[in-house]
């Protein structure tokens, strides 16, 4: 599958912050601002001397106003997508949605990930309601101490359909389906492949206004990491799966307060490091 570089920037370096304030009469205060917010972990975008006056300064405490510099900060949002366990093949015979649990080695893979994401300061977990999204979050939440927000909008595609059968499976019991599946031509499935990613779009996004500054897990599915990942590197939604995230897999995004959405990794497997009987490929 195609691999793309991040393309949009989430915060300035560092000699921009110097040369845009250095100049300035009043840089003494706007760079005891900016080291206060740098020891907080936010990122300072200043502005250009001509949109300055935009911030006045307080006459009787002779400082720049407070609000209207606060407003220029700019706090990011880390993502930490987990993509849920290996689940069971599951297949209904009443028309039910086959919905499947983890696996024996899925609880293992999810007990995996709880432990290496307990070093990490997580400040929030949302999961999808699917079974094998939940059972994943779990152990998370244990090793975290937190309770995981429950959200609609981070539920698989499949959510409605009355089987499961696990890719590694389907690969080997039904070729045809698996090379459809693997080539993208279930999504004419679907129905509106691109009203579904604007979903998970506006989910996530909804979960970035929430934490601003913050870290936050969410534990969901394969095609919501891909939906997410072609919406912050533009891909086209009718052609979002691009990524073979494996089971419990970590990917991370990060999210600015200004717009800016870059990747920063895909498909971690940390957790897998001396447990070969874990990691499970097509």
């Amino acid at each position: 599958m195609p691999w793309a570089s991040p393309i949009r920037a989430t915060s300035i370096p560092a000699w921009t912050i110097r040369r845009n304030v250095a100049s300035s009469s009043e840089a003494g205060p706007i760079v005891a601002m900016i080291l206060v917010r740098l020891a907080m972990g936010q990122t300072v975008q200043t502005l250009p001397r001509k949109d300055a006056a935009k911030c006045p300064i307080n006459s009787e405490l002779s400082r720049w106003d407070a609000t209207c510099w606060s407003s220029r900060i700019v706090r990011r949002v880390e993502l930490i997508f987990v993509r849920h366990g290996r689940p069971e093949h599951v297949v209904t015979n009443d028309g039910s949605p086959a919905d499947p649990p983890l696996s024996d080695v899925g609880h293992e893979q999810a007990a995996a990930v709880a432990d290496w994401l307990g070093e990490e300061e997580i400040h929030a977990i949302y999961s999808s309601p699917m079974q094998r999204a939940r059972q994943t979050a779990a152990p998370i939440e244990v090793s975290l101490g937190m309770q995981a927000t429950i959200r609609e909008g981070i539920s698989e595609f499949d959510r409605d359909s009355v089987s499961y059968v696990p890719t590694e499976v389907l690969k080997r019991t039904d070729r045809e389906a698996w090379l459809k599946m693997a080539s993208g031509d279930f999504m004419a499935e679907m129905g509106d492949p691109a009203a579904w990613v604007a979903h998970v779009v506006a989910t996530v996004e909804a979960i970035v206004e929430s934490h601003p500054g913050q870290r936050v897990a969410v534990v969901c599915h394969g095609g919501v990491v891909n939906a997410y990942l072609a919406h912050c590197l533009d891909f086209a939604a009718e052609d979002f799966m691009r990524f073979d995230v494996d089971y419990t897999s970590v990917t991370r995004c990060m999210a600015s307060t200004r717009g800016h959405r870059s990747v920063i990794a895909i498909n971690e497997r940390t957790h897998f490091r001396g447990r070969p009987g874990l990691a499970i490929r097509d």
